[in-house]
């Protein structure tokens, strides 16, 4: 019986070493920790595969656990007054600093837009919650955190559209007075999918014709910025990467469109350009726009181009510059607000946003690129015990130091 049981325990604990272990590079600092926190995220996504397959729950629907259980209600404390708006029918968080007696000054405004593959996330995750009361005490600022509708339930353009106006009402001078933020010191900033609705609703307000008040900044943090090609170099070298693998990030791409599993499977292959997007095929060509150093050892090739039955729809989004802020001609850039950057070398978005900040200053748009060598897809929200990674805080740090200087 002692026997059976020592034989049980050691096959217990080899097994859990055998799924926790990962081949991450020795470059990663922490990896223990990013292997243990990848096996909870890899354990969800297997039973979310599970309920699918079984036609229980969909895939989506069991990931949002990972929102639920960082879900805080976002309270106000001695230094930051919380409370809870809804800006052209779209729900906020608004975080302000306490008022002062006799203070009057004019302050900066930051408008955050939360990751999570417009599929997973929320403003009122405690990471984001954390984040957002930081930007206020050390810039002085006011933070709004937009709590946009997600997909599956809403396809794009509606997560899109939810930030859209959510900003164009915060840019009405009698709605910046109502909170003392100085209009020539907004900027908009997101991580990851919220990335790329910061990106995006950039470029819009640009072309809008008599606009007064303008974005002074854009803040793009790991963002996703093309649905066009999904195997850059980025997406092949870091396809089995934690917290964001090349899978995941097709399916939150292909279920922003549409619920159709067809084009997941396309995307995959990365045959689910059609002859319209393929015109567009030409602003996502990471030989030309990829610094030499992140060929690494991959060859270009353009992604087949096919007309696949029913996909119209899906094809015609996906060139949309609005779900795709990457694919706006040279002439839709120059316009554009400065833009602080930041890419991680073990993230399959890393291209992506490379890519941008090449396209940026060829148009003459001020950039400032951050790229951690040693960074992975996400770590900015990894600062709360017992996910806290060093990383983290320095990016945290970075990012509000760029603010500070620069808006």
């Amino acid at each position: 019986m002692r026997l059976g049981s020592v034989i049980l325990f050691v096959a217990v604990c080899s097994f859990t070493a055998y799924y926790i272990y990962e081949p991450i590079p020795e470059e990663i600092e922490e990896r223990w920790k990013l292997m243990l926190t990848n096996s909870f995220f890899r354990s969800l996504s297997h039973l979310a595969d599970f309920s699918e397959l079984l036609g229980l729950k969909d895939y989506m629907g069991v990931m949002y656990f990972i929102t639920l259980a960082e879900r805080v209600v976002p309270v106000s404390d001695v230094h930051v007054k919380v409370t809870e708006e809804k800006f052209d029918g779209v729900e906020v968080v608004l975080y302000q600093p306490k008022q002062r007696g006799g203070d009057t000054e004019l302050r900066r405004a930051v408008i955050y837009l939360h990751g999570g593959g417009w599929c997973l996330g929320s403003s009122r995750m405690s990471p984001y919650d954390l984040l957002a009361r930081k930007m206020v005490t050390e810039l002085d600022a006011v933070v709004l955190s937009v709590e946009y509708r997600l997909a599956p339930a809403h396809h794009f353009p509606v997560p899109y559209e939810d930030v859209y106006r959510v900003v164009k009402h915060f840019l009405q001078k009698g709605v910046l007075a109502q909170f003392s933020v100085d209009p020539g010191r907004i900027a908009v900033a997101g991580d990851s999918a919220g990335g790329n609705l910061a990106a995006a609703v950039s470029q819009q307000l640009q072309k809008e014709p008599g606009r007064q008040i303008h974005l002074k900044a854009q803040a793009l943090l790991y963002p996703v910025l093309q649905a066009l090609d999904l195997n850059t170099p980025s997406y092949q070298q870091n396809q089995d990467m934690p917290i964001l693998p090349r899978t995941l990030m097709v399916r939150f791409w292909s279920e922003y469109f549409t619920s159709d599993k067809a084009l997941f499977r396309a995307m995959m292959a990365n045959t689910h350009n059609n002859a319209e997007s393929s015109s567009l095929l030409k602003f996502v060509n990471w030989s030309a726009f990829l610094p030499e150093t992140y060929h690494r050892k991959y060859n270009y090739s353009a992604p087949a181009v096919v007309h696949a039955v029913g996909m119209d729809g899906p094809s015609r989004s996906f060139a949309d510059p609005r779900a795709s802020p990457l694919l706006v001609p040279d002439t839709a850039l120059h316009s554009l607000p400065k833009a602080y950057v930041l890419t991680c070398e073990y993230d399959v978005l890393r291209d992506d946003g490379i890519m941008y900040v090449t396209r940026l200053r060829a148009a003459g748009v001020k950039v400032t690129h951050e790229h951690y060598d040693t960074g992975f897809h996400g770590a900015l929200m990894f600062t709360l015990w017992p996910t806290d990674f060093l990383i983290a805080d320095r990016m945290t740090e970075n990012y509000i130091k760029w603010l500070k200087e620069n808006l």
